[in-house]
């Protein structure tokens, strides 16, 4: 219709149709991009879901993979699904309740730890997103904005004012990278730390952060190629957890009160406490063994708020010189009662380093010693076969009987690398042989999911999570700086955490039944 001929025989398209054609190859090539994207407001699936009603709990859970035809073709018969809840319920956390935690005792900080309610009063309801919920900025923007209609509070923009913690601008809050320690920001802060810490040649790849805040410190970590685990409680800092995970950092509701953390022994290459208030003296050390408990040999240990620089902040922390020093010597103290050694001084850092074995370790034979046996097993199952974390006890975890623990290859190499877990025979059924053939089963099932959602690995999907982990090889094999993988290992499974956090992935003891 739109083809003519010119005098010299060559035939030729009229511009009406070369405009329709672009016309149309631009709607295609947005459309595509939109569908491709997810962004807008809400997600269509996750909002068709939450309005179906009439549901029953599942009674029984299932953590077998299923992955057979057979089980593809059950999977798609429809049944019976959750009612919304009430909207009073939008920023519910299960077991972190406000009026069930006032009801446990503040020593220790056991009423920030999770109570979980009885069963008659679990809700059996979808949580309702928050009016006007929009899909996050894709990671690395996620990480410097949020939409304040996602996390409504503002009580820290106000509180953290002259922290540079967050800001609220319009419709969004600005996370300008600073930190109660570190106002001119956090990768000025983690240079400083990496010019004794080996961070940039991949011997560090976990890290622990405790009392979070908004998560900078690990947010600016993940440039790095290191791999944070946030934790900070659910206190008057409103949604501290929740702003981290918006903006795709790696957090999780927590707080060294009474019980383990949920991570295996020898989990985190370093660790550190940024004016986290934590009190590491009390309890004859209970919280720095805690710390040493996950932390590896050759790990390091940071800590900048006090009592580090008293000379200079006493007066503002409104303590006496002698208070202070005297904690920063008990701190010593127990630093090298534990093996570690100290690297660093200066300013408001200080840096100790956990010795890569107890053989030159001085005060051994004067430490209390954990039972070896116990170190992985921070959950027990009583009569009821409900699991609950073990309290802490005040005792050093050995070191492993093996050196491998302290010679894990750097990232990436240690990621399809052999787990010295496994090498050693420590996990029960697992060989270097089964590990590395699960590996290349969870390559090939990624590869199929990716086929069938092409989202996947897009960066679509920042936070994801594993609700059965087994060894990581899922995590693994959709390893990449778009998204991250939360490996949950269930308290009924076998105990393959500390496999997974030696490939350098990070994941959280759970029990889905409570």
């Amino acid at each position: 219709m739109g083809i003519k001929d010119n005098p010299n025989g060559i035939r030729s398209r009229s511009p009406i149709s070369i405009f329709l054609v672009m016309c149309l190859c631009c709607f295609f090539y947005l459309l595509g991009t939109w569908q491709r994207s997810g962004f807008g407001k809400g997600d269509t699936i996750a909002r068709e879901i939450a309005q179906q009603e009439d549901c029953d709990v599942v009674k029984n859970l299932n953590f077998d993979s299923h992955h057979s035809i057979e089980i593809m073709e059950q999977s798609k018969v429809v049944g019976k699904v959750y009612k919304p809840c009430d909207v009073k319920y939008t920023d519910y956390t299960p077991c972190q309740e406000q009026d069930r935690a006032m009801k446990f005792p503040r020593e220790n900080m056991a009423y920030r730890e999770r109570h979980c309610p009885p069963e008659e009063e679990k809700l059996r309801c979808l949580i309702p997103a928050p009016k006007g919920y929009t899909a996050p900025f894709p990671w690395p923007k996620s990480r410097d904005y949020v939409y304040y209609a996602n996390v409504p509070f503002k009580s820290l923009t106000v509180e953290k004012a002259n922290q540079n913690w967050v800001e609220y601008q319009g419709n969004v809050f600005k996370f300008p990278g600073g930190g109660t320690m570190f106002p001119q920001g956090a990768d000025a802060y983690i240079d400083e730390l990496a010019s004794v810490i080996p961070i940039a040649d991949g011997s560090v790849r976990t890290a622990l952060d405790t009392g979070c805040g908004v998560a900078s410190w690990g947010a600016y970590m993940l440039k790095r190629n290191v791999l944070p685990m946030s934790f900070a409680p659910r206190d008057n800092h409103e949604a501290q957890v929740q702003f981290a995970l918006e903006r795709g950092v790696p957090a999780v509701i927590g707080v060294l009160g009474t019980m383990h953390l949920p991570y295996p022994s020898r989990a985190f290459d370093m660790a550190q406490c940024s004016r986290c208030l934590i009190p590491w003296t009390a309890n004859e050390g209970i919280y720095l063994m805690e710390v040493d408990r996950v932390l590896r040999p050759g790990g390091y240990w940071v800590l900048s708020g006090p009592p580090i620089n008293w000379k200079t902040y006493y007066k503002t922390w409104k303590r006496t010189k002698q208070d202070l020093q005297a904690e920063q010597k008990r701190i010593e103290d127990l630093a090298e009662s534990l093996c570690w050694e100290k690297k660093y001084e200066k300013g408001d850092v200080a840096i100790w380093r956990k010795m890569s074995s107890d053989e030159n370790c001085s005060s051994k034979k004067s430490v209390n010693l954990c039972n070896s046996a116990d170190t992985d097993d921070v959950c027990w199952f009583d009569m009821l076969v409900i699991s609950r974390y073990k309290e802490m006890e005040k005792c050093k975890t050995p070191y492993p009987e093996t050196g491998g623990a302290a010679e894990l290859k750097k990232f990436p190499e240690r990621l399809f690398a052999v787990p010295s877990r496994v090498s050693d025979g420590l996990v029960d059924g697992v060989t270097a042989e089964s590990y590395l053939e699960d590996n290349q089963l969870w390559k090939k099932r990624v590869k199929g999911y990716k086929r069938i959602n092409r989202l996947i690995g897009t960066g679509r999907y920042r936070n994801v999570m594993d609700m059965n982990a087994g060894l990581g090889g899922f995590a693994a094999a959709l390893e990449s700086p778009k998204s991250w993988v939360m490996n949950v290992v269930p308290t009924i499974e076998k105990n393959t955490l500390g496999v997974v956090y030696e490939r350098g992935l990070i994941g959280i003891y759970h029990d889905w039944y409570v």
